[in-house]
């Protein structure tokens, strides 16, 4: 059976959705896009139909699932009117531009009683992050103590501001290491460099392990992220991001590429053809609504700790049985 698909939103994640989906997704195609520029909708459609209103994309009968690539305050919305739709999607992070609003999520597929919502955090299915959850589930490292993170940028764009820098890019590290760690952060402490960039983010979790992230946005040199844990009788952690090394100009290296996309390219595969697969079979994968209200929750307290410059204790309430 082949999965019909409507993607929202053809900005660079709407359109590189879109690729993937027609070049590199088994059991999938592309039968409707959506933009409020209808010349962007039809440049990106294709063969498939063209909409400026996401909600007749959503409602109409010749689309199964739902991909969501719009800008991060229309997700929230759309997202119930999927769960109100019955379709599965796959929404972009973040589920809702703020707490409250994933909630609202939440609460909806809870009384739906059944799992259509998956966010679009895609280092979950990062092959390196992928091995560094299976040596920490091995035993081969021990018990997992501490995990270094290191998210860096080339430079932030214009529109980057304000607390932006824990609500649009750490949330990345928020789910990944509940993730990796299989813990609650409970508490969370962040102090800024002179003039506010880069941040140091540190999280303490419920089963005692520590996180810390370095939030960079203006590295400079390009888009690099690290990971490296922590346990009692060893360590795991990423190699370099490549599959080759050059030799110029008195120089051994691999290049930075300039921005997520690249970096995480395989990641976006996987994620979409777990996705696909996830609906014919009824098993969903990746981070749920539940997940990505957690992250969005967490954020918001942590950017709160920003302004005060003192320790906060997380909270963001009880899992729902649903998400067990």
């Amino acid at each position: 059976m082949t999965l019909s698909v409507g993607v929202i939103g053809t900005g660079v994640m709407g359109a590189e959705h879109v690729r993937i989906l027609r070049e590199e997704t088994a059991g999938a195609r592309v039968v409707a896009v959506c933009d409020a520029d209808a010349g962007r909708a039809r440049a990106v459609a294709g063969d498939g139909e063209a909409f400026t209103d996401p909600l007749a994309l959503i409602h109409d009968h010749k689309v199964q699932a739902v991909v969501i690539a719009s800008p991060d305050a229309t997700h929230a919305d759309l997202a119930l009117a999927c769960l109100a739709a019955g379709k599965p999607v796959l929404c972009e992070k973040p589920l809702a531009a703020t707490a409250d609003q994933a909630l609202r999520v939440v609460q909806a597929e809870v009384q739906l009683g059944k799992r259509l919502v998956q966010v679009g955090y895609m280092r979950r299915f990062d092959p390196a992050y992928v091995e560094m959850l299976h040596v920490r589930q091995s035993g081969a490292i021990g018990e997992a103590v501490l995990l270094h993170n290191t998210h860096r940028n080339a430079a932030a764009p214009d529109w980057f501001t304000g607390a932006m820098a824990v609500t649009n890019s750490f949330v990345h590290e928020i789910d990944i290491s509940r993730w990796l760690l299989d813990a609650e952060p409970v508490l969370a402490r962040i102090s800024a460099a002179p003039g506010g960039d880069p941040l140091m983010i540190t999280l303490e979790t419920d089963r005692g392990a520590v996180v810390s992230t370095e939030v960079y946005m203006n590295a400079r040199y390009g888009y690099h992220v690290h990971a490296q844990l922590v346990g009692r009788d060893g360590t795991v952690e990423m190699a370099a991001p490549t599959v080759t090394l050059t030799n110029h100009a008195s120089q051994h290296g691999h290049a930075w590429p300039e921005n997520w996309v690249p970096r995480f390219r395989d990641a976006y595969r996987i994620q979409m053809n777990a996705w696909v697969r996830s609906i014919a079979e009824e098993r969903p994968v990746g981070a749920s609504a539940w997940d990505g209200y957690v992250a969005t929750a967490i954020a918001e307290q942590v950017a709160t700790a920003l302004q005060t410059g003192n320790p906060v204790r997380l909270d963001f309430g009880q899992r729902p049985d649903l998400y067990l």
